[in-house]
Protein backbone atom coordinates (compact mmCIF):
# COMPACT_ATOMS: atom_id res chain seq x y z
CA UNK A 1 0.00 0.00 0.00
CA UNK A 2 2.12 3.02 -1.12
CA UNK A 3 5.44 3.92 -1.26
CA UNK A 4 6.05 4.05 2.82
CA UNK A 5 7.57 0.96 4.82
CA UNK A 6 6.02 -1.18 7.48
CA UNK A 7 6.67 0.55 10.12
CA UNK A 8 6.20 4.06 9.53
CA UNK A 9 2.59 3.23 7.99
CA UNK A 10 1.55 1.39 11.49
CA UNK A 11 2.93 3.67 13.61
CA UNK A 12 0.77 6.92 11.82
CA UNK A 13 -2.14 4.90 13.61
CA UNK A 14 -0.40 5.87 17.38
CA UNK A 15 -0.55 9.77 16.57
CA UNK A 16 -3.70 11.05 17.96
CA UNK A 17 -5.39 11.73 14.18
CA UNK A 18 -4.51 8.36 13.13
CA UNK A 19 -5.78 6.14 16.03
CA UNK A 20 -8.80 8.34 15.80
CA UNK A 21 -9.56 7.74 12.43
CA UNK A 22 -8.39 3.98 12.67
CA UNK A 23 -10.71 3.45 15.39
CA UNK A 24 -13.56 5.38 13.89
CA UNK A 25 -13.31 2.69 10.62
CA UNK A 26 -13.07 0.14 12.95
CA UNK A 27 -16.43 0.66 14.90
CA UNK A 28 -18.20 0.97 11.35
CA UNK A 29 -16.52 -2.53 10.14
CA UNK A 30 -17.01 -4.23 13.43
CA UNK A 31 -20.63 -3.46 13.65
CA UNK A 32 -21.14 -4.17 10.33
CA UNK A 33 -19.80 -7.21 10.34
CA UNK A 34 -21.94 -8.43 13.63
CA UNK A 35 -19.31 -10.68 14.71
CA UNK A 36 -19.91 -12.77 18.07
CA UNK A 37 -16.89 -14.22 19.87
CA UNK A 38 -15.09 -17.19 18.82
CA UNK A 39 -15.98 -16.17 15.08
CA UNK A 40 -13.45 -17.31 12.25
CA UNK A 41 -12.48 -13.90 10.58
CA UNK A 42 -10.28 -13.29 7.38
CA UNK A 43 -8.53 -9.49 6.87
CA UNK A 44 -7.53 -9.59 3.77
CA UNK A 45 -5.04 -7.26 2.24
CA UNK A 46 -3.94 -6.73 6.21
CA UNK A 47 -1.09 -4.85 5.41
CA UNK A 48 1.04 -4.36 9.29
CA UNK A 49 -2.26 -5.82 10.89
CA UNK A 50 -3.31 -3.02 12.89
CA UNK A 51 -7.14 -3.68 12.12
CA UNK A 52 -5.97 -7.39 12.09
CA UNK A 53 -5.03 -7.12 15.88
CA UNK A 54 -8.11 -4.73 17.62
CA UNK A 55 -10.20 -7.98 15.60
CA UNK A 56 -8.69 -10.06 18.02
CA UNK A 57 -8.64 -7.96 21.00
CA UNK A 58 -12.59 -8.73 20.47
CA UNK A 59 -11.96 -12.42 21.13
CA UNK A 60 -12.32 -13.87 17.40
CA UNK A 61 -9.78 -16.05 15.41
CA UNK A 62 -8.44 -14.33 12.93
CA UNK A 63 -6.15 -14.84 10.05
CA UNK A 64 -4.08 -11.86 8.04
CA UNK A 65 -3.29 -12.44 4.16
CA UNK A 66 -1.19 -9.74 2.99
CA UNK A 67 0.89 -10.25 -0.57
CA UNK A 68 3.95 -8.56 1.17
CA UNK A 69 6.25 -10.65 2.95
CA UNK A 70 7.65 -7.29 4.91
CA UNK A 71 4.34 -6.43 5.97
CA UNK A 72 3.62 -9.51 7.09
CA UNK A 73 6.95 -9.88 8.83
CA UNK A 74 5.71 -6.84 10.56
CA UNK A 75 2.64 -7.99 11.92
CA UNK A 76 3.85 -11.06 12.89
CA UNK A 77 6.56 -9.50 15.33
CA UNK A 78 3.69 -7.07 16.37
CA UNK A 79 1.67 -9.74 17.73
CA UNK A 80 -0.30 -11.40 18.92
CA UNK A 81 0.86 -14.71 18.80
CA UNK A 82 -2.48 -16.13 18.32
CA UNK A 83 -3.07 -14.43 15.33
CA UNK A 84 -2.68 -16.20 11.95
CA UNK A 85 -0.38 -14.57 9.16
CA UNK A 86 -0.79 -15.89 5.60
CA UNK A 87 1.14 -14.60 2.57
CA UNK A 88 -1.56 -14.84 -0.63
CA UNK A 89 -3.30 -12.79 -3.05
CA UNK A 90 -6.76 -11.68 -2.78
CA UNK A 91 -7.39 -12.82 -6.39
CA UNK A 92 -7.12 -16.37 -5.44
CA UNK A 93 -7.91 -16.48 -2.12
CA UNK A 94 -6.05 -19.98 -0.97
CA UNK A 95 -8.94 -21.52 0.73
CA UNK A 96 -11.83 -23.60 1.00
CA UNK A 97 -15.57 -22.32 -0.04
CA UNK A 98 -16.99 -21.14 3.30
CA UNK A 99 -13.83 -20.93 5.15
CA UNK A 100 -14.54 -18.13 7.78
CA UNK A 101 -17.76 -16.86 9.28
CA UNK A 102 -16.84 -13.37 8.36
CA UNK A 103 -14.12 -11.34 5.83
CA UNK A 104 -13.26 -7.85 6.16
CA UNK A 105 -10.79 -5.78 3.26
CA UNK A 106 -9.93 -2.33 4.76
CA UNK A 107 -8.98 -0.43 1.79
CA UNK A 108 -6.89 -3.17 0.30
CA UNK A 109 -8.76 -3.86 -2.98
CA UNK A 110 -8.00 -0.26 -3.78
CA UNK A 111 -4.19 -1.68 -4.78
CA UNK A 112 -5.66 -4.77 -6.30
CA UNK A 113 -5.67 -5.25 -10.51
CA UNK A 114 -9.17 -6.70 -10.94
CA UNK A 115 -10.58 -5.57 -7.66
CA UNK A 116 -14.10 -7.57 -9.23
CA UNK A 117 -12.11 -10.66 -9.17
CA UNK A 118 -10.96 -10.08 -5.45
CA UNK A 119 -14.71 -9.30 -4.44
CA UNK A 120 -15.97 -12.24 -5.99
CA UNK A 121 -12.99 -14.45 -4.04
CA UNK A 122 -14.17 -12.60 -0.52
CA UNK A 123 -17.58 -13.46 -1.06
CA UNK A 124 -16.47 -17.41 -2.17
CA UNK A 125 -14.69 -18.06 1.14
CA UNK A 126 -17.09 -15.97 3.65
CA UNK A 127 -19.52 -17.92 5.55
CA UNK A 128 -22.03 -15.56 6.89
CA UNK A 129 -21.29 -11.98 6.19
CA UNK A 130 -18.56 -9.65 4.30
CA UNK A 131 -17.27 -5.98 4.72
CA UNK A 132 -15.31 -4.20 2.29
CA UNK A 133 -13.74 -1.08 2.57
CA UNK A 134 -12.50 1.16 -0.66
CA UNK A 135 -11.32 4.86 -0.48
CA UNK A 136 -14.17 6.92 -1.71
CA UNK A 137 -13.95 9.14 -4.95
CA UNK A 138 -16.93 11.45 -3.36
CA UNK A 139 -15.08 12.44 -0.22
CA UNK A 140 -13.37 15.24 0.64
CA UNK A 141 -10.43 13.04 1.11
CA UNK A 142 -10.27 12.46 -2.78
CA UNK A 143 -9.91 15.63 -3.15
CA UNK A 144 -7.06 16.07 -0.70
CA UNK A 145 -4.83 13.12 -1.28
CA UNK A 146 -6.28 11.34 -4.38
CA UNK A 147 -5.89 13.38 -7.60
CA UNK A 148 -2.61 13.08 -9.66
CA UNK A 149 -2.36 9.77 -8.95
CA UNK A 150 -2.29 10.15 -4.98
CA UNK A 151 0.21 11.33 -2.51
CA UNK A 152 1.50 9.22 -0.02
CA UNK A 153 0.19 6.21 1.52
CA UNK A 154 -2.72 6.88 -1.07
CA UNK A 155 -0.44 6.38 -3.97
CA UNK A 156 -1.69 4.47 -6.85
CA UNK A 157 -4.98 3.79 -5.50
CA UNK A 158 -8.27 2.84 -6.98
CA UNK A 159 -11.10 5.79 -6.21
CA UNK A 160 -14.94 4.45 -6.51
CA UNK A 161 -17.86 6.16 -6.05
CA UNK A 162 -20.33 4.08 -3.92
CA UNK A 163 -22.42 3.34 -6.70
CA UNK A 164 -19.88 2.11 -8.88
CA UNK A 165 -18.57 -0.43 -6.19
CA UNK A 166 -22.23 -2.25 -6.28
CA UNK A 167 -21.30 -3.63 -9.68
CA UNK A 168 -18.55 -5.63 -8.33
CA UNK A 169 -21.25 -7.80 -6.62
CA UNK A 170 -23.78 -8.43 -10.21
CA UNK A 171 -23.89 -11.93 -10.46
CA UNK A 172 -22.30 -12.96 -7.11
CA UNK A 173 -24.37 -15.51 -4.51
CA UNK A 174 -24.88 -12.11 -1.96
CA UNK A 175 -28.09 -10.54 -0.13
CA UNK A 176 -29.05 -7.17 2.00
CA UNK A 177 -26.15 -5.22 0.39
CA UNK A 178 -25.83 -1.73 2.15
CA UNK A 179 -24.01 0.85 1.55
CA UNK A 180 -22.08 2.84 4.76
CA UNK A 181 -19.14 5.83 5.24
CA UNK A 182 -16.70 7.00 7.61
CA UNK A 183 -14.15 9.80 7.93
CA UNK A 184 -16.48 12.79 6.82
CA UNK A 185 -13.78 15.19 7.86
CA UNK A 186 -10.33 13.51 7.47
CA UNK A 187 -8.53 16.76 9.53
CA UNK A 188 -9.05 15.11 13.08
CA UNK A 189 -9.82 18.05 14.52
CA UNK A 190 -12.94 18.33 17.16
CA UNK A 191 -15.24 19.73 14.54
CA UNK A 192 -14.43 16.46 12.85
CA UNK A 193 -14.79 14.27 15.68
CA UNK A 194 -18.44 15.72 16.26
CA UNK A 195 -19.79 15.68 13.20
CA UNK A 196 -18.21 11.59 12.77
CA UNK A 197 -20.44 11.21 16.15
CA UNK A 198 -23.45 13.01 14.33
CA UNK A 199 -23.83 12.30 10.95
CA UNK A 200 -25.58 9.05 10.26
CA UNK A 201 -23.03 6.46 8.76
CA UNK A 202 -25.46 5.74 6.08
CA UNK A 203 -24.36 8.87 4.25
CA UNK A 204 -22.12 8.11 1.04
CA UNK A 205 -19.42 10.87 1.73
CA UNK A 206 -16.88 9.38 4.11
CA UNK A 207 -13.63 8.89 3.23
CA UNK A 208 -14.09 5.25 3.51
CA UNK A 209 -16.64 3.46 1.77
CA UNK A 210 -17.94 0.45 3.02
CA UNK A 211 -19.86 -2.35 1.47
CA UNK A 212 -21.57 -4.76 3.36
CA UNK A 213 -23.39 -7.39 2.67
CA UNK A 214 -24.41 -11.52 3.68
CA UNK A 215 -23.37 -14.41 1.36
CA UNK A 216 -26.69 -16.40 0.19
Amino acid sequence: MGPMDAAAYDAWYDTPRGRWIGMAEFRLLSRLLQTQPGNTLLDVGCGTGWFTRRFAEEGLLVTGLDPNPDWLAFARAKGPPGIRWIAGDARALPFPDRSFDQVVSVAALCFVEDERRAVAEIVRVARRRFVIGWLNRASLLYRQKGQGGGSGAYHGAHWHRPNELLDFFSGLPVRRLAVHSAIFLPAGNGMARTLERLLPHTLPWGGLVVISGETE
